[in-house]
């Protein structure tokens, strides 16, 4: 069973000339990373609070966990974590204060907040005011709040967006886990090397439609042109050479070393760069993800 399940979607917020969303359709299998991609105002963030029972009033179909959105009560959130690009936290409280009043909010069994804090590196800061940490901080919060009730479904908006490299592994890590532990993801983001490290498959969208959905990897080698690039340094210096990957097979790649090291250059790497999903999304789509 697919935990979303979402059939020509449109959604128009009032006022607004251009629907945000056109007609979207796909489906999210449980326990899957599932990457919604694209620039800003391609129609992430809208989707996903369509999903979240933020905004109604959209056309078309879509449900979660088997049941239609619409017919959901106020036990649709039991069931999922949300954690929205911008921290929303009390600043007045303490991070384990803010943990303690949202973890009240529910009816099931919540996880500890000393657990989640020191997940997130955050337990040394537990009793300091949220008005006294750095944005960081507060983004590692907001993350650690979406998985207070042990969530089914996690919902994901640039959730490294504003970290340090060591945060950014530290909760990409735990993303892993939970979808080791069978938790389903939704994650939105314009970070392709994110998306690519993290999701199952993704789904590229442009001005609210989604031209494509496939894994990264079958993206990349059906879009992307993969490349040998060599290195060498002869009397002048360092030099190099890319050559697409499937001119060569074994003799020629033998004969192309053979010849670059005459004439007394001398060959210092050689590796295969495959295509960023970033270019693949630009062949894709057309559109750049600024």
């Amino acid at each position: 069973m697919s935990v979303i399940s979402v059939e020509k979607l449109s959604y128009q917020y009032p006022g607004g000339g251009v629907e945000a969303v056109r007609e979207v359709s796909f489906e999210v299998g449980r326990g899957e990373v599932f990457g919604f991609l694209g620039p800003s105002g391609a129609g992430k963030s809208t989707m996903q609070k369509v999903l979240t029972r933020l905004l109604p009033g959209y056309s078309g179909s879509a449900q979660v966990f088997g049941q239609d959105l619409s017919s959901w009560g106020d036990n649709f959130y039991e069931n999922i974590g949300v954690c929205f690009e911008l921290p929303a936290s009390y600043l007045k409280l303490t991070a384990r204060e803010n943990l303690d009043l949202f973890a009240v909010l529910y009816r099931n069994e919540v996880r500890t907040t000393d657990d989640l804090l020191e997940q997130v590196g955050l337990l040394d800061a537990a009793d300091q005011r949220l008005s006294e940490f750095s944005k960081g901080m507060q983004i590692r919060l907001n993350f650690a709040r979406s998985l207070l009730n042990r969530p089914e479904l996690l919902f994901l908006d640039e959730p490294t967006g504003g970290l340090d490299p060591g945060n950014a592994a530290r909760i990409k890590k735990i993303i892993r886990a939970q979808r080791t532990a069978g938790t389903t993801v939704f994650l939105t983001t314009h970070d392709m090397m994110v998306a690519d490290e993290l999701c199952d498959r993704v789904a590229f969208i442009v001005e609210g439609k989604i031209p494509i959905i496939d894994t990264p990897r079958e993206l990349k080698l059906n879009y992307g042109d993969a490349v040998v690039d060599i290195k060498w340094r002869d009397d002048t210096g360092l030099d190099r050479q890319s050559v697409p990957l499937g001119s060569f097979d074994s003799r020629s790649l033998a004969e192309s070393l053979n010849a670059l090291q005459s004439g007394g250059r001398r060959i210092e790497t050689i590796h295969s760069r495959e295509a960023t999903l970033e270019q693949v999304f630009l062949k894709v789509t057309g559109s750049s993800l600024q």
